[in-house]
């Protein structure tokens, strides 16, 4: 398995700061398709954007309207889904509650949560 992308994540119910702040902070949004957007039900909806720097820095925002209260996760993109999910299931990570595999026509994706609570939100991008 190859870690093609890594990046920290920022998961709130309320994406507008967040995306002010890091625009501040000199980061543009670079990524927001529509392809990426999934809801299951108005409010587990998920939207993303992608934000990166000049120095090449990026940070992903994500929002999810059911989430509580804003947390940090890290991105992960890999090149083969399976052999990282099983790694990580191996370490005592579990699906977030609630939260499914998510298979698109463009990407498979699972929030992983860790033993102690941390999140990685794992990535594989199908490429066509």
């Amino acid at each position: 398995m190859k870690i093609t992308t890594f990046n920290p994540e920022i998961i709130t119910s309320e994406s507008e700061s967040v995306v002010k702040l890091f625009e501040e902070l000199g980061f543009e949004k670079k990524h927001n398709p529509v392809v990426d957007t999934v809801v299951n039900a108005e409010e587990n909806a998920v939207s993303r954007i992608r934000m990166k720097d000049d120095n090449g820095f990026h940070v992903d925002i994500v929002e999810i309207k059911s989430v509580p209260q804003t947390i940090t996760g890290i991105r992960i993109n890999v090149d083969n889904f399976e052999e990282a999910y099983d790694l990580l299931t191996e370490h005592g990570f579990k699906l977030a509650p609630g939260v499914e595999v998510l298979t698109l026509p463009t990407a498979k994706i699972a929030f992983m949560v860790s033993p102690s609570g941390y999140i990685i939100d794992l990535f594989h991008h199908i490429k066509k």
